[in-house]
């Protein structure tokens, strides 16, 4: 049986396929819920004139504060907002550490999950939703083709004889396309910061185009990537510059 995606016919998930996608999609819910809440938390807190610094882990440092009983200069009833909110959040972060760690073990007992590990960039998380969401890479003629089912190509605008190469199509999945995103953007700043390390094409690439469009055109090379591991069943090898 095939299901169709955007004008492409895959093949329908299996049942394993569907337990590990039923992870990633309530993962990502309380992930979302996690971010709601630390908004709430600072927005109600700034009308106060109360500020705590960006990130997950000093939204996490202040509701466990509160939660200890630290009593910021509120008005009691809104002490107590606060208080319910950190509460919240301090319990849907546990929930995405458990979702994340039933991934990760997910990932290993998966062996093309493993290999996809190998990839820079590619952890776990990624390499999971890759394997389920994919399943046969054979159904891909080339990694070009996998690119552009994730919505990672451009869009070609050739006039008279011109070629013109737009932005992404953003078809496709765009849950992986956004871990691949994701991913590409924490190596970038590792790149920044030890660029002797990593292929001159990732370097070359940064020099050229601001880090979001560099983060894509990585996206774009790590899907191709993708395609070869699975399709050779091999490892990837980092190519010495």
């Amino acid at each position: 049986m095939l299901a169709s995606l955007r004008g492409r016919f895959v093949a329908a998930k299996t049942p394993d396929q569907q337990a590990t996608l039923s992870l990633h999609r309530t993962r990502d819910l309380v992930v979302r819920q996690r971010t709601q809440t630390i908004n709430m938390l600072r927005s109600l807190l700034a009308e106060f004139g109360i500020v705590f610094a960006r990130g997950v882990g000093h939204a996490l440092s202040f509701a466990k504060r509160v939660i200890d009983e630290f009593i910021p200069e509120l008005p009691q009833l809104a002490y107590d907002v606060v208080k319910d909110l950190s509460e919240q959040l301090v319990s849907v972060h546990a929930r995405v550490i458990w979702y994340t760690r039933k991934m990760s073990v997910a990932a290993k007992q998966e062996p093309r999950a493993a290999l996809l590990q190998t990839i820079p960039g590619v952890g776990p998380i990624t390499a999971s939703a890759i394997v389920a969401t994919i399943g046969d890479v054979d159904q891909f003629k080339c990694g070009r083709d996998l690119a552009a089912w994730l919505g990672l190509t451009p869009i070609n605008k050739s006039t008279g004889g011109k070629e013109r190469l737009g932005r992404i199509s953003k078809m496709g999945d765009q849950y992986i396309r956004r871990l691949l995103f994701l991913g590409m953007t924490s190596r970038i700043r590792l790149i920044k910061s030890d660029p002797g390390q990593f292929d001159p094409w990732f370097s070359d690439i940064l020099a050229r185009k601001p880090a979001k469009l560099a983060a894509v055109a990585m996206a774009n090379k790590t899907a191709r990537i993708i395609w070869a591991v699975l399709t050779r069943n091999e490892p990837y090898k980092i190519r010495n510059a």
